[in-house]
Order: structure tokens, then sequence, then C-alpha cells
């Protein structure tokens, strides 16, 4: 789909006023310039949701969030952003021109695609659920037998495909659906010499599979005798599935998600239904792979906190080790909960109960502690070589930390463990190509506050104040001399627009911001009271001032660990090249 031009963006964001979208969704109270409410993202008795009309921007003091009109939209509906700037667009009588007509024949495609795949579902779960052929009665004792109740059966339009080779083709035209729309579907398979097609699932439990907007995009289906081929056979690529895009049950789990702001993932359909039917309600599948990166991104816009629970069996201990060094990259909060050999949640919640299942929920290990442990179960940890082997596996994971507490501390434990020095184990970290920072959009209902350095916070809430300061601030400091990486991603796009020759203001910014974290700690900022009286050049003297300081010492102390990494290795050149850097440094 093209993009919305920006000009039309703009003219919908200068017609539609925060206050009036705001107020069609909950009360506003008129409190000085502002307007406040109780927020709509979290629960709350004492009103932390404020609205400035003055800056076309709203933020929430109680869980961060915040934006402009568009995003308030995003959140409220739960929709992404070419939807929420349709939504208002209609509301005030805008029109979103296309680029071309196969924009919008791709668009009518895949609506087309979305009713079919509806259609092929109510058609599978009125089977599984109606008739009173054999085969659909013994997928009914089937699904009984695995532990599921009529509700649950209802809920995820569970069906059953009839071991007919026309049963859904012959639905489907009844409904006046095309051969060819059925196959674009991946509903159905061309003969070897394409002289007509054949259903292409037959005889096997259907699960249906929705996108986070509860739209069925996809199916996957398990054989109900053992001997029928594949155990599972899954949709096909489409024009509106991907399978490595996609997480099975997240329609009705993503709630839950962002409200206890962890999710569990688990690996198949039933190791997702069974927990989930027992009241593990913030639960999803990864369809059966290693997460991928679309998948972890999904996830990310409910919550940046992971428990990883995958089938106690060599397959899924492989899949979680893959998946590990991925979330971090990510920016996730990662552990790993672990159930007995030879289990799978499914069984496991059926065995031992939801509270049990829980327990292990809770009982879950760092990323680094089940890293380590698989490990040392492969190598021995008493051998250099074993040693040599498990640091070759454990630092590069370590390496993708950003926090560099986190870094020194799993360092320090590494060495710990394995009984050798950190030095050494500096020593091979610096060899470990440092990985490159994910920046994506991300969605979280209820945040807690960022700690962000003060001096460099209110450096930047002067020059969002005072315009003119904008210049002298890119002219001593550069983006890398900025800590915290949301006030850089911040002060970057102060920076785009001004050497564009727009005005730097909350609203040209508001939509630069595609980072729902940089938007957030904005809106924050902009939204706040506090105004600076004073000398407010001499404010940004000192500011700059202290963030240079701050830079040297960082520069300093990066200088002293490289010396210390010269001296272990013995390297006298490079000993005596760093010494020169960091005595020029000091004068």
């Amino acid at each position: 789909m093209s993009l919305i031009p920006e000009n039309v963006i703009a003219q919908i964001l200068e017609r539609c006023d925060i206050v009036e979208t705001v107020s069609g969704y909950i009360p506003l109270k008129k409190t000085g310039r502002n307007f406040k409410a109780n927020c709509p993202f979290h629960n709350e008795k004492t009103p932390s949701f404020v609205v400035n009309p003055d800056k076309q921007i709203f933020h929430c003091f109680g869980c961060s969030v915040g934006g402009n009109v568009i995003s308030f939209v995003m959140k409220q509906e739960r929709v992404e952003f070419p939807e929420a700037v349709r939504m208002l667009a209609s509301k005030v009588g805008i029109e979103i021109p296309r680029s071309s007509s196969f924009d919008k024949e791709t668009l009518d495609l895949k609506d087309l695609l979305f009713k079919i795949n509806d259609l092929a579902a109510q058609f599978y779960h009125e089977a599984l659920v109606s008739s009173k052929e054999e085969t659909a009665v013994s997928a009914r004792q089937y699904l009984k037998n695995r532990g599921l109740n009529l509700e649950t059966v209802k809920k995820f339009k569970i069906g059953f495909a009839f071991d007919k080779w026309d049963a859904l083709i012959s639905y489907l035209r009844g409904k006046n659906t095309s051969l060819a729309l059925m196959e674009k579907a991946g509903l159905i398979i061309p003969k070897e010499n394409r002289d007509g097609f054949y259903d292409r699932f037959r005889g096997r439990i259907i699960f249906p599979i929705f996108d986070a907007k509860a739209r069925c995009i996809g199916f996957g289906a398990r054989a109900l005798k053992e001997e029928t081929g594949a155990k599972y056979i899954n949709s096909p690529e489409t024009f509106v599935y991907t399978k490595s895009n996609h997480l099975y049950g997240f329609h009705a789990a993503k709630d839950a998600v962002s409200t206890k702001d962890f999710v569990v993932v688990v690996e198949g359909y039933l190791d997702f239904i069974i927990p989930f039917q027992a009241g593990v309600d913030n639960i999803a599948a990864s369809l059966g792979t290693a997460l991928t990166v679309e998948q972890i991104r999904l996830l990310r816009r409910y919550t940046k906190n992971i428990v990883m629970l995958f089938d106690a069996d060599a397959a899924g201990e492989a899949a979680t080790v893959r998946s590990l060094d991925l979330l971090i990259e990510e920016g996730m909060y990662v552990k790993v909960a672990t159930i007995n050999a030879g289990e799978d949640p499914d069984s496991f919640v059926r065995k031992f109960g939801p509270e049990k299942f829980n327990g292990r929920i809770q009982e879950a290990h760092s990323l680094f502690d089940f890293k380590i442990k698989m490990l040392m179960g492969q190598f021995s940890h008493k051998t250099p070589e074993g040693k040599a082997e498990i640091c070759a596996q454990m630092l590069p994971t370590i390496n993708k930390f950003d926090n560099a507490v986190l870094k020194h501390s799993y360092l320090k434990k590494l060495a710990d463990i394995l009984s050798v020095s950190e030095d050494a184990l500096l020593v091979e970290l610096q060899k470990v190509p440092r990985p490159p920072l994910a920046r994506e959009p991300e969605q979280k209902s209820v945040l807690k506050e960022r700690n962000i350095r003060i001096v460099e916070r209110n450096l930047l809430k002067l020059i969002l104040e005072e315009e003119s300061l904008v210049s002298l601030t890119k002219t001593e400091l550069g983006l890398s001399d900025f800590q915290d990486e949301i006030v850089r991603g911040i002060v970057e796009q102060v920076f785009k627009l001004f050497d564009q020759g727009k005005q730097v203001n909350a609203a040209n910014l508001t939509d630069c911001f595609k980072d729902e974290e940089i938007l957030r700690t904005f809106s924050q900022l902009v939204a706040s009271d506090e105004i600076f009286s004073g000398d407010k050049e001499k404010m940004h003297r000192d500011y700059i001032s202290r963030i240079k300081k701050d830079c040297l010492k960082i520069t300093l102390q990066d200088l002293r660990d490289q010396i210390k990494v010269a001296e272990v290795n013995g390297d006298q050149n490079r000993l005596e090249e760093l010494t020169r850097i960091f005595n020029q440094s000091i004068k």
C-alpha cells in the first residue's frame, strides 16, 4: 500500500482538534490551559491524563502514554497509523488519494480474502459442532479427550474438514466464490494437469489463524488419523497471510498481555489453547517455529517482558535458543520457563493444573541462567576447551545488551562460574562484533516512567521552548554526545526539522516520531507545566558544558578499559598509542 502523502496528513492534523476528538471518547474537564481526565489506557482514581489544546498533544503522567490526535486514535481504536489517519480524514471530510489503481485492487483483494477465509472458517466450524458424520463425531471426541470444552471450541472457531475432495469447493461455490479466489486464499490446490481443483484440507481438525485485529488470515490443520501424512499442514503464504508475521491466539490475548505487562510464548495450537482455557490469558503461540523479528515486534507493541516456554525436548530447546539473542536485540526482557522432560504446555496443564503451570512461569530463569545451564550440559566447564566453547557462545549474547550495568554483571557472573578472569573475558568480548540497534515502533498500554538524565532532559526542554537555541546546540553538540537514546532520538528530529527549514514545534515534531517510547517521552516533556525562568542563554551554556564534561568522562573510562586489554595482551604499540590519546584527552 502506498504511503499517505505528508501534505494530506498535515491537513488532517490542522482540521482535527485533539480536544474535540478525545472528548468523543472520554469526558474532559478544563483545568487552567489544559484539559484533564481519568486515563482511558490504565485504571486510575486521580486524573493524570492531560490534553494540551495549544500544542495539540496528550500525555498521561500515570502510564506515560502520549502523542498527537493520530496517536490517540491508534491507541483507543487499536489500529495502525494508516487506519487512524483514514478514520480522522473521514471525520473532517478529507479524501486520501490512492496513488494507483493497483493499490485499490490490492486492498479489494485483501478484503475478499478475509471474507473467503471467514466463510471457510464458518464452514469448518459448523462441520465440527453440528455434523453427524462419523468422522466429525470422531473429531469432537478427539478434542474432548484433549481437554477442550465447547466454549473454547466456539471462541477459537475450531473446525473440521470432511475427508472429501471438494466439500469446501462446493460450499464456497454456493456462496458465489470463484475458484481463482479460493486458490489465492490457499484453500484449494490445482490438480497435476490443472484440470480442476481439490480441497487443501481433508479429514483434519482445523485451527483458524487470526491476525491481531481478529480477521481470519489462514488455517492450521491437524490430521485426525496418525497415519494420514504430516501431522500438521498449514495454509500457504497469501496476500493476507505470512506465517512469520503472526502469533496464534494473540487476537484473544493481547489485552491481557497489555494489562499484565508480560506474555508467555509457547509453540503450538493446543499449547496455547489449553492454558488459555485454564485462565492463562496472556499467552500466544509462535506457530511452531522460533520467534521471528516480525513476531517480536508485534509483541513489543503490548509489552517488553516475555517468558519463553517451548516444549521440553531438543527441538523446543533449540527454538528457544534461536530466539534469545534476537529478543535481546529487539530490546525485550526475556525469561525462560521450563517444564518436565517429555511434557509440553498442553499436557502439563492437563496433568498438573493451571496453578502449577503459573508456578513454573513465576520461577522462570533469566536468559543468562538458562543458556549457561544448557551450555554446561553440552560442554565441560572444567576443561580449558570447554570453557572456551561456553564463552564463545555466551559472549555474543552478553554483548547484545545495551545496558552497561547488565553487561558488566553478566560478564562477572560468567567469570565466576567458569573460574576465569574478567580481564580474559574482556579481551574476548572486544573481538565480538557489536549488533546494530533496533529502532522500530512499539506500543504498550501500561508503562513505567523513564529515568532521563536531568541535564539532557533540561537542555531538550529548553530548546523545545526556545527555537532560537537549536542552531547553537547543533553547533556545540553532536547526536553521539547525548547518552540517553530516547533524548538522542528527539534531538535528531529537532535537528532534521531545523536543517529542512521547518518550524521546530510540537505539532511538527509529534508527527515525526514512529517510535512509541520516543513519542511518550516527548509528549511528557511538552505537556509538563514546568517553565524555565531566568537567563535561558546562561542555562543553555551550563547544560552544554555539563554534557561535554560527562562525555569526556565516558571517553576516558573507555580508554582505560582499552589500555587494560592492551596490557593483558602485551600489545606494546597499542598501549603506547592509547596512552598518548588518553594524555591528550585530559589536557
